[in-house]
């Protein structure tokens, strides 16, 4: 997910929750989640919401940015202290939850829970060993989206082939100048592009999880790395090297993306719209094509939940807890209050509310980006393991061997290689 540097409240308690409740019965529930600060006032309203209509269930509110969030939850369930309802990444179904007792059975909550709201096979991608860890918010996959008066300027189509992309590179570098890029991407986000072109080619996915292995054949790795030069040297991409420069902030927050140096970028759907917003006027981000090999059956994105809520295993309260997650996904007030802040929603109610309101318009950037997600070729599954934080940030040390001339693409394939295995064995024992 996108790191969000923003300062927040943690441990923030609404001011009505604060209040003592005169019920005698009254329930104090605890909901973690992260982001910026637009969801967290979206989801502080709406937890306002659902107190008018539970006057008896007080909710303590735990917000935070992306940074230190997964540590921070990592210690609380290891310590039986985790929130009620967390806001959790389908990714660390592996780290907390292997064997499907992580996290509470939402299974054991559908007379609360309406799930019939939800796809079957959406909950079926959030279920371990046939428990419900998690009800998917929403889904979400990376697609290409470009600066419309950038790429006018370069004067090219927005690409709709591999070839297509690497040939603008050179083009952006000869007419605007070498600070402009036709994309600018970030190592998670390159690492799933390179995976997306591997599996487009080889019909292989990255990792084979019956044999607790990668998939990828010494020679298969060093292509992927080549792949990533190969982007660089043709001035696709800037490499990492140059991106640090400009500091730890958010990528939408810093100068070439706003003046429009960086002419577009791989990213989630869900999260484009800040992206979109912080361009200088009058550019804004349109969707692009999908770059497909010729005879690819898979497109190879990485089709996930965006975010789920889940109920801690540790709670005494999982039927309150249930009650705030129906209310959130399912309910008309819920819907509105939250509108898009976590993506398109998966909830059928939420849906049919938001499109009623002309909050989902097909052709926002998010909606048009899930449709077209949704329209490639789909055959392999992702596994979550492939997106274990340890081999992402093993990843993004690669690239930097590559870039600050440390190692050679194929010494940095096979030392990830082998870094990787461990971590993967590790994750998978």
């Amino acid at each position: 997910m996108k790191k969000v540097l923003l300062s927040a409240a943690i441990s923030a308690t609404l001011g009505l929750s604060a209040l003592p409740s005169q019920a005698a019965d009254s329930v104090d529930l605890r909901m973690s989640w992260w982001g910026g600060n637009g969801r967290h006032q979206v989801t502080l309203k709406a937890i306002e919401e659902f107190h008018k209509q539970h006057p008896d269930i007080n909710v303590k509110s735990e917000y935070t940015g992306w940074d230190g969030h997964l540590s921070r939850l990592t210690t609380q369930i290891a310590g039986g202290t985790e929130p009620d309802v967390m806001q959790t990444n389908w990714n660390w179904l592996p780290i907390f939850s292997k064997n499907g007792d992580g996290f509470y059975d939402l299974n054991q909550l559908k007379d609360v829970i309406d799930l019939s709201q939800f796809d079957p096979k959406e909950l079926k991608s959030t279920t371990v060993n046939g428990k419900l860890n998690g009800i998917p918010i929403s889904v979400t996959a990376r697609v290409f989206y470009f600066n419309d008066e950038t790429w006018k300027k370069a004067g090219v189509e927005y690409p709709k082939t591999w070839d297509e992309l690497k040939a603008a590179g050179k083009t952006f570098e000869s007419k605007l100048g070498k600070q402009y890029y036709p994309v600018v991407l970030e190592h998670q986000d390159t690492l799933a592009l390179l995976n997306s072109y591997m599996i487009q080619k080889y019909n292989i996915p990255a990792v084979d999880e019956k044999t607790k292995k990668f998939a990828y054949s010494k020679e298969q790795w060093v292509e992927f790395f080549q792949t990533y030069k190969d982007l660089v040297d043709n001035h696709v991409m800037p490499d990492t090297k140059y991106y640090a420069s400009f500091g730890k902030s958010n990528m939408y927050e810093m100068k070439p993306w706003i003046e429009g140096e960086w002419g577009g970028t791989y990213m989630w759907n869900s999260t484009i719209t800040k992206y979109s917003d912080n361009l200088k006027p009058p550019a804004k981000l349109a969707l692009g094509s999908y770059p497909m090999l010729p005879g690819a059956t898979d497109a190879g994105l990485f089709f996930k939940p965006a975010q789920m809520l889940s109920i801690g295993k540790s709670t005494k309260h999982p039927k309150e807890a249930a009650q705030l997650i129906n209310f959130l996904l399912n309910s008309k007030e819920g819907a509105e209050t939250l509108g898009l802040e976590r993506g398109v929603p998966l909830s059928k109610a939420a849906v049919e509310t938001l499109t009623a309101n002309g909050t989902i318009k097909e052709d926002d950037p998010s909606v048009a980006g899930l449709r077209l997600a949704q329209s490639l070729p789909a055959k392999l599954t992702v596994s979550p393991y492939f997106d274990d934080p340890q081999v992402v940030a093993q990843f993004g040390t690669s690239l930097q061997y590559i870039d600050y001339g440390q190692k050679t693409v194929e010494e940095t394939a096979a030392d990830f290689q082998r870094q990787a295995e461990r971590i993967l064995k590790r994750a998978m024992r």
